[in-house]
């Protein structure tokens, strides 16, 4: 089905929360009658990675207006930690806490298919030679004995430039959020390969073709997914004071909903001008914020990387502010396989796999490696708090920087998104939260 409900936003757009719930539920409602099916829902919003996405308010909102249609919310995890009755409460707000289940990313899968391996090396321009599995969680699978029989599924969160897919979200939610290792290992591998910096900020990539090419040929084995999107942005200081909101407070852009691939599409053009920042010089110095309820491993902390690395010039410097930063991978094995790499440029990662069984057999790792590297053009300094020593940061390729001295010199609550001069003259660039961008 191809149907778009809410296709609502704009640059200057500044959606208020009643806004906000008029238009979803307006949405859900026109949705549950299309479908013409009185079965349960279950919910697929990502976890508190994405926070910032409202992800956690439309599902609140949709758990009060299903009711005893909520069958499950399982937050679309792929490789990340599961969360925890904090999160879940901080993110999700009232929303039953007995309603959410955990994605198992090793056991809880199925394959619906797989896309020949002629076709995902056609999709990549040779960068991979391999099949492709299109793998979901068991729940989504419209039969068999392990599936939720559900009549409709909510896939929640927000576009936003990525590294892997170009734009995050739609099918990535799917087969990535709630996808096997196998699937995860090569959509991230394929991409990476190809070459990130063709990648980030474009809607139509080779790995968002496998991820429409898995939904056109097996998307009938799932029910049918209501696509819930949003485009959120930093406000301007102006804005913020117009709203009575603090500084660097965060807008809503755009709401997008619908069946289909549309939604996504008009999406993914608003997401481009209110996200992508394009330089008009070179960064010398930048300065990213990794906030510490969000950031907790360099998995997810290296958007400090690769959301400023087609912007940072040769020679220059990363300094990355990380005060809860406690080990590299979300996962455990991931992890040490970090620690005995490390963070190493495109060619050398890529050599590797083809002689090293155990990066072959981890390619979503393999493709973290490149991503997390700055392939030697600048330095990337990481400041962590007390629970990563300066060995363990040096060890994987970084430098490492004091994180006391740091904030001292940078404070982060003077500091303006962007551009800023010290007192001492020196000029930096100032990124308050990688996630929300990229800058080139």
């Amino acid at each position: 089905m191809e149907k778009t409900y809410i296709a609502h936003g704009g640059i200057d757009k500044d959606l208020d929360n009643r806004e906000l719930e008029e238009l979803f539920s307006g949405a859900l409602s026109k949705a549950l009658t299309d479908i013409n099916n009185s079965g349960s829902v279950i919910i697929l919003p990502p976890d508190i990675t994405r926070f910032h996405s409202r992800a956690g308010f439309f599902t609140e909102i949709a758990s009060r207006r299903l009711a005893d249609r909520l069958g499950a919310i399982l937050p679309a995890l792929g490789t990340h930690m599961p969360m925890n009755d904090i999160e879940l409460s901080r993110m999700f707000g009232e929303t039953p806490k007995d309603k959410f289940l955990v994605h198992d990313w090793r056991n809880g899968i199925t394959e619906l298919g797989r896309l020949e391996e002629s076709w995902v090396e056609k999709a990549a321009e040779g960068a991979v030679h391999y099949d492709w599995p299109v793998q979901v969680n068991k729940l989504l699978r419209g039969d068999g004995p392990d599936s939720g029989n559900f009549s409709l599924a909510l896939s929640v969160g927000q576009v936003v430039p990525h590294e892997v897919a170009g734009m995050a979200n739609h099918g990535k939610n799917i087969f990535v959020g709630t996808g096997g290792k196998e699937a995860i290992d090569k959509s991230h591998f394929a991409g990476a390969a190809y070459g990130m910096e063709r990648i980030m900020g474009r809607a139509d990539t080779p790995v968002r073709a496998l991820f429409d090419e898995g939904l056109r040929r097996f998307g009938s084995l799932m029910p049918p997914i209501l696509w819930v999107l949003t485009v959120v942005g930093a406000r301007t200081d102006a804005e913020a004071a117009a709203v009575g909101m603090e500084r660097g407070s965060l807008a809503v852009r755009g709401l997008f909903i619908g069946f289909g691939r549309e939604c996504f599409e008009k999406a993914a053009a608003l997401a481009r001008d209110v996200n992508v920042n394009t330089l008009n010089e070179p960064i010398n110095k930048a300065v990213v914020y990794l906030e510490p309820e969000e950031y907790r491993t360099t998995w997810l902390g290296n958007k400090a990387v690769y959301r400023t690395r087609m912007a940072i010039a040769d020679g220059g410097e990363l300094l990355v502010l990380a005060p809860a930063l406690e080990r590299f991978g979300e996962d455990m094995g991931v992890d040490a396989l970090i620690r005995k790499y490390g963070y190493r440029p495109r060619e050398e990662i890529i050599a590797k796999t083809k002689t090293n069984e155990e990066l072959a057999g981890n390619l979503s790792a393999a493709a973290h490696l490149i991503h997390g590297s700055s392939e030697g053009r600048f330095t990337v300094r990481y400041c962590p708090g007390e629970k990563l020593s300066r060995r363990e940061i040096e060890s994987v390729g970084f430098e490492w920087g004091d994180l006391k001295e740091a904030r001292e010199r940078y404070d982060t609550d003077k500091l303006n998104m962007g551009w800023n001069t010290l007192s001492d003259g020196e000029r930096i660039f100032f990124v308050p939260n990688p996630g929300l961008g990229l800058w080139a």
